[in-house]
């Protein structure tokens, strides 16, 4: 008898610690850590000569429906955030996990000083051309990983080459969105740990060309005659590119940040200015003089790359 109640007892506690550990395992899994994460925003350039800036007011930024931490409204002129410069909107602590949830409200009619419009561009005669679109609510559809770690930055590069046009048959200048499914899709985010940069000079000594761009693509994946002709709704050239940067006037200079980690190819692209617009030439002939493969460029997180070109001519 004694031995029967000694093996119930055995077996009853058995039962009662499978469940504990089973609660407090669920009980695990539902708090979940979570990790500080900062959200900053920047751009690749626009190709208008005569745009002194392009500003948006943000009133909200929402990850899984949730929004960020001390962020307040705030007015970004997306034009002066490039080469890796960025602007801090805000702070949530979230699960280490992949997300693709995030939301930008953006508020058209007034800025974050409560003047109008909200969002416009700035010309360089200081008109303010007010751009709109179908709705204030941004959907992003790229993904971000957020890290069990101490530090997660994550990138929201509002590219305004893929995401601002001009109308055309206008007598002035006339800016708009794009069209909203082109408007998510020209908006990515990255988590800054996962990347890297390409930088260097390009030397035109040949003077081919009134401005030069160089696009970064996933090696492998540019063509020439899609990529060239322009795509979509809104006609958008060069549409694939992960990023761009104006090659410097001055120094010849260029960046691409915020490169995640993989292998590109750099694609050098001459522009001819008529009037106060930059027009698509012609492909460039670009030499390596670092000994970088320009077609192949392995990336990899926390490291700059210098990839110095001369231009040979036009293909």
């Amino acid at each position: 008898m004694k031995h029967f109640f000694r093996t119930s007892t055995l077996v009853l506690a058995t039962i009662l610690l499978t469940v504990s550990c089973s609660k407090d395992d669920n009980e695990a899994d539902m708090t979940g850590e979570s990790y500080n994460t900062t959200f900053k925003i920047t751009d690749a350039p626009i190709d208008y000569a005569n745009v002194e800036g392009v500003f948006v007011t943000i009133t909200d930024v929402k990850v899984d429906g949730n929004s960020l931490e001390g962020f307040t409204t705030t007015t970004v002129d997306l034009a002066a955030l490039v080469n890796g410069q960025t602007a801090t909107l805000g702070n949530l602590d979230l699960a280490a996990r992949s997300y693709s949830n995030i939301e930008l409200i953006l508020d058209f009619e007034s800025d974050a000083n409560g003047a109008s419009p909200g969002c416009y561009v700035a010309m360089a005669n200081g008109a303010k051309d007010q751009i709109t679109a179908m709705t204030n609510r941004i959907s992003v559809t790229d993904s971000f990983e957020v890290f069990a770690s101490n530090v997660n930055e994550v990138i929201i590069d509002f590219d305004l080459r893929k995401t601002i046009k001009e109308e055309q048959g206008t007598m002035g200048s006339d800016f708009e969105f794009v069209s909203m499914s082109e408007l998510s899709a020209g908006i990515r985010t990255v988590n800054e740990e996962t990347t890297g940069r390409i930088t260097g000079t390009a030397n035109d000594a040949q003077n081919t060309s009134d401005r030069i761009v160089v696009y970064a693509y996933e090696a492998g994946t540019f063509n020439a005659e899609t990529e060239t002709a322009g795509q979509g709704e809104s006609n958008i050239t060069f549409k694939n590119a992960i990023t761009s940067s104006v090659v410097s006037s001055l120094n010849g200079s260029y960046n691409l940040s915020f490169l995640e980690e993989g292998n590109y190819e750099l694609v050098f692209a001459s522009y001819n200015q008529d009037g106060d617009v930059f027009y698509f030439n012609t492909l460039l002939e670009a030499e390596s003089t670092t000994g970088v493969n320009l077609g192949s460029i392995s990336v990899t997180s926390a490291l700059q790359i210098s990839a110095n070109v001369t231009i040979t001519g036009t293909k």
